[in-house]
């Protein structure tokens, strides 16, 4: 880490902008990244609290978070072609404009109704924002120094994962105003207004490639595939398994299997063609599947029977979370220089430490229950923190490191999409098994997360898919 900071006084190659305003330019890409994610976890703890002010019942816990992951991750891969078309510089600064103004909206909102549709609109601006990200850095980082800026995304993005749930956690304890939970929203009028300025005042200008086709149809194919599996899960869960539920199940199936066709035959398919012929791409792609649905429904339970079951606090609960931030953390360090070394085999070290932690923590919960103490909790989750850490910059770096720049915006997308349409399908799955269980809140979790760790087991043959190393150029210097 401190050669990675000490390279940004570094004299830069002709056609790059200076080191400095290049690490200014990562600043502002990862500040609208973290305000993403810190707006897509946040509701893990917040759940509770809001349908204890609003009503909405069990599908309002799931729906906050999964609405969020719908519309941010159909819209992802669009929002990337977007950005090549009309230019990366105007489709962020959109994006996050309104994904500012829609937080105002969630804070806002009167009814469990309209804050649904307030967290639509806002995965949907944040579409916009995300996956123009890779290719500003691509436009403005040389090829061979590009992994030094990679190399902060995994630490950056395990500590927001958790610290938007500690920050939603402390926000509602101290109950501002007496707004409740509503300034958690609200709080991005500020963070978001400030990453706007700096972006516009930042970002290169771009004009796009006015020649560039977005293919429409297949994003309304996946909107509806994504949207047909989500409200059968969460009616499932919340109503019970009748036949609407499975007809819908049925139904994104069969429109998951028409988006796949439209993806061979279309001019201009969401995935470009050249994304799919590139095997660390696309068994990045299944790898992420499989991965961030099991970690999706394992942070969410978690967050569930910290609360539910053992009675704390919002503000508790956030903070019983940390020791896992802080594996993320470190491990995404600590593994950086390792990811050339070791390539794949690094990436399942950390699929099985993940899987030791889960099981550590279903033992623990299975033999204490309600009783677990919150010290108990802190070593299986520093591990598991510890195995995603370790997978998280690895399987970016393997699919990342060899794509084209002009692929960036495409890829960007795409990848972003797989890990919020996993995070919205793996918490609406998970979830349905522990709102089923009747046996109690320490039974429910005992289940849920031993289907996170079957899940996390089944990811571990799928390395095999993986390239057996990243490409060495990432981490020159």
């Amino acid at each position: 880490m401190t050669q990675i900071l000490h390279d940004a006084n570094e004299t830069e190659p002709a056609g790059h902008p200076p080191a400095r305003v290049r690490w200014a330019i990562l600043g502002v890409v990862l500040a609208a990244d973290v305000l993403d994610l810190l707006d897509g976890t946040i509701t893990n703890i917040a759940a509770p609290t809001i349908t204890h002010d609003m009503g909405g019942g069990t599908a309002l816990v799931q729906w906050l978070g999964a609405s969020y992951a719908l519309a941010l991750g159909v819209l992802l891969v669009l929002g990337g072609r977007l950005g090549d078309k009309y230019g990366r510089r105007r489709l962020f600064l959109t994006g996050l404009t309104g994904f500012t103004a829609a937080s105002l909206a969630c804070g806002l909102a009167p009814t469990p109704g309209t804050l649904v549709a307030a967290r639509l609109i806002q995965g949907a601006f944040g579409a916009l924002v995300i996956p123009q990200g890779f290719g500003i850095l691509g436009a403005t980082w040389p090829r061979d120094q590009i992994g030094k800026a990679y190399s902060l995304f995994g630490p950056v993005m395990g500590l927001s994962a958790v610290g938007g749930p500690v920050l939603a956690g402390l926000l509602i304890d101290a109950d501002l105003a007496g707004l409740g939970w509503r300034p958690m929203f609200l709080i991005n009028l500020v963070l978001g207004g400030a990453a706007v300025l700096a972006a516009a005042r930042l970002l290169p200008r771009d004009t796009g490639d006015r020649a560039t086709g977005v293919d429409v149809p297949g994003s309304v194919l996946l909107g509806a595939t994504m949207l047909a599996l989500l409200t059968g899960l969460i009616r499932g869960s919340a109503h019970g398994w009748t036949a609407l539920p499975v007809l819908l199940l049925l139904a994104g199936l069969a429109l998951f299997a028409g988006f796949c066709h439209r993806q061979r035959t279309a001019p201009s398919p969401l995935i470009r063609p050249s994304l799919l012929h590139n095997r660390g791409f696309t068994s990045r792609l299944l790898t992420g599947v499989v991965f961030f649905a099991a970690v999706a429904g394992l942070l969410y339970v978690v967050s569930l029977f910290l609360q539910q079951g053992l009675g704390r606090t919002p503000a508790a609960a956030a903070l019983a979370l940390t020791p896992l931030s802080a594996g993320i953390v470190i491990a995404s360090i600590a593994c950086y220089r390792l990811i050339a070394r070791l390539g794949r085999r690094l990436v399942l070290t950390g699929f099985l430490v993940t899987l030791a932690g889960t099981a550590h923590l279903i033992a623990l919960v299975t033999v204490s229950g309600t009783d677990t103490g919150g010290w108990a909790l802190v070593p299986p989750l520093f591990v598991i923190g510890l195995g995603m850490g370790a997978c998280f910059g690895s399987l970016y770096d393997v699919t990342i490191g060899d794509i084209a720049p002009a692929e960036a915006g495409s890829a960007g997308g795409s990848l972003g999409a797989v890990q919020q349409l996993a995070n919205a399908l793996g918490a609406a799955a998970v979830t349905t098994v522990y709102f089923r269980s009747d046996g109690g809140a320490a039974h429910a979790t005992t289940l849920s997360l031993t289907v996170v760790a079957a899940v996390t087991l089944l990811c571990c043959p799928l390395v095999g898919l993986l390239p057996h190393k990243a490409p060495d150029q990432h981490h020159q210097g």
